[in-house]
């Protein structure tokens, strides 16, 4: 009877220690997000102090302050958030319902297939930027549909939908790259700088899908987080314990779909986000299971980071944020692949 007791009393204390530490991972990713968000806004072309920004976002000051900070800075920095937070959750729920660190969109092909839709719209029917997206999320969806019906046989198992994921991106590549090679000079140049992945640009006007259905869906994913945690202990375990996990399975992916779709018709295909966010929120909160919250804020810390290097790096140049996150997350992916192989 008293063994009994320590051991709760343990155990207790130990989920204890490690809620209070996923709160103080969260509060310090929280504050360095908000220190970076200040340095977007204050540091570029022309340099503004944190109290004229401050007076800017109060309708103070000079009209060309105002400006630059509601209208250039503040759009962009507040996508970068939202869209890394989208980004960091996408991936999360992927590798936790196929138990596998390898299977986020980005690399199952899903990004690949929303760019498809875009290049589509793009060069096909010379869209708009709001029909564009429209091609993008029809493409996410589409492309993750056909990967889930090839991978079924009486259920998903996760290194199966990876290959398959992997070998309907190849595919789907290919045909980008005919898509673009076959089109007019205006419109490759402009399928290009798209498919680079970049922020540049963004306004309040063009942000307001996605700052509508991010955070929608990331309070729908937050509300099956404790089935996807039950899910990650395997289905057998998770219908023990009630859960349905293939339904639970086939809502949180869509979730993580959507998710990735708009940030792809949002900012095009940004890679490696949702690849890296939720390994490196797991590896901090010393959590078993990837925690969503944690990935949240660390996939939006991750792509603001990314996108500040892309404006500061080179003096007088801005690169496309894809192009920062491309290179650091292909050395991740490369470490990723070589301690996996060794597992």
């Amino acid at each position: 009877m008293h063994k009994i007791l320590l051991i709760g009393r343990a155990d207790g204390w130990l989920n204890l220690r490690l809620a209070s530490r996923v709160l103080w991972v969260n509060l310090v990713l929280t504050l360095l997000s908000a220190l970076l968000v200040l340095f977007a806004l204050c540091y570029g072309t022309l340099n503004i102090s944190p109290l004229q920004v401050w007076q800017a976002l109060h309708g103070e000051g000079s009209h060309g302050f105002i400006t630059v900070i509601s209208q250039w800075r503040a759009p962009r920095a507040v996508m970068a958030l939202v869209l890394g937070a989208g980004l960091g959750v996408s991936g999360a729920i992927f590798q936790s319902a196929i138990r596998n660190p390898l299977g986020s969109p980005d690399v199952v092909g899903f990004n690949t297939g929303a760019y498809t839709g875009a290049l589509v719209m793009i060069i096909a029917f010379g869209g708009s930027y709001y029909q564009i997206a429209a091609g993008a999320l029809a493409g996410g969806i589409g492309s993750a549909a056909l990967v889930y019906l090839l991978a079924w046989r009486q259920g998903i198992v996760g290194f199966r939908l990876i290959i398959v994921g992997i070998g309907v991106g190849a595919v789907l590549a290919a045909l980008n790259t005919w898509l673009i090679v076959s089109a007019s000079l205006e419109s490759a140049m402009s399928a290009a700088l798209w498919g680079a992945g970049s922020l540049n640009g963004i306004t309040w006007v063009k942000s307001q899908p996605a700052l509508l259905l991010v955070p929608l869906t990331l309070f729908i994913a937050l509300l099956l987080g404790r089935r996807l945690q039950l899910m990650e202990m395997g289905d057998d375990s998770a219908r023990a314990l009630g859960v349905n996990a293939e339904s639970s399975r086939l809502w949180l992916m869509l979730c993580g779909i959507i998710l990735t779709a708009i940030a792809t018709a949002s900012a095009g295909p940004v890679a490696f986000i949702s690849l890296a966010a939720p390994q490196i929120a797991r590896r901090l909160t010393g959590a078993n299971a990837v925690p969503l919250f944690s990935a949240a804020t660390t996939g939006a810390l991750l792509l603001l980071a990314a996108d500040v290097i892309a404006q500061h790096a080179f003096n007088g140049i801005q690169l496309p944020v894809g192009a920062v996150t491309v290179s650091i997350g292909g050395l991740y992916l490369i470490w990723l692949l070589i301690r996996e192989s060794r597992r």
